[in-house]
């Protein structure tokens, strides 16, 4: 693990924080975990606000605790402020993440199904649902491949991949229960197949 960065915060990056993510609140569609690519981007490649261990961490803890899956971005944002100046500037990173990533798509979640109710029966409406599964289904491969290629992840490991596309297929082709699937990959990292 590496030593958190120190950073020194202007108002002007801490706007530049909550703006992005004002901005990657209305592209997050299928949810706040299609952006993390982006995210990726911006806080460790371009502002250098994060290193990929606090990232890949963040989104590993969010994800396996119990809640909403915006948590991640609670959990970046505090690392954002832990390295820009400790436990206050942790809680004004988590309050303008997340604020920046709810507040836009609320609102214009809100309208939009307001009006798709009542205009259920348009076949724009219909045509525009069944469009939008392959573009969420590619933003949630994309961040899985981010994720797998920070990690270093490669070819050698192919059983890793080989448990991710099997899996993958179960979930699509049958009513197979995911905790199961979480508790057969459990297995079988606890006896060294994968």
């Amino acid at each position: 693990m590496t030593e958190p960065l120190t950073l020194v915060f202007s108002l002007q990056d801490w706007f530049t924080l909550f703006l992005h993510y004002l901005t990657l609140s209305l592209l997050s569609i299928g949810g706040a975990i299609t952006t993390a690519p982006d995210m990726h981007r911006f806080l460790v490649d371009q502002q250098h606000w994060l290193t990929d261990e606090q990232f890949n961490a963040s989104i590993a803890i969010a994800q396996a605790a119990p809640g909403p899956n915006v948590l991640f971005v609670a959990l970046l944002g505090w690392n954002v402020g832990l390295n820009a100046g400790g436990m206050l500037a942790g809680v004004l990173g988590v309050l303008l993440s997340l604020l920046g990533i709810l507040i836009p798509s609320t609102v214009l979640t809100y309208a939009a199904a307001q009006w798709g109710h009542r205009n259920r029966e348009l076949r724009a409406v219909r045509a525009f649902k069944q469009g939008m599964a392959p573009i969420v289904v590619a933003l949630l491969i994309a961040t899985g491949w981010i994720l797998a290629s920070a990690n270093g992840s490669s070819l050698k490991d192919w059983p890793v991949w080989l448990v991710t596309v099997v899996t993958a297929l179960i979930v699509w082709r049958t009513r197979t229960h995911l905790l199961w699937l979480l508790g057969a990959g459990a297995l079988l990292g606890w006896y060294g197949l994968i």
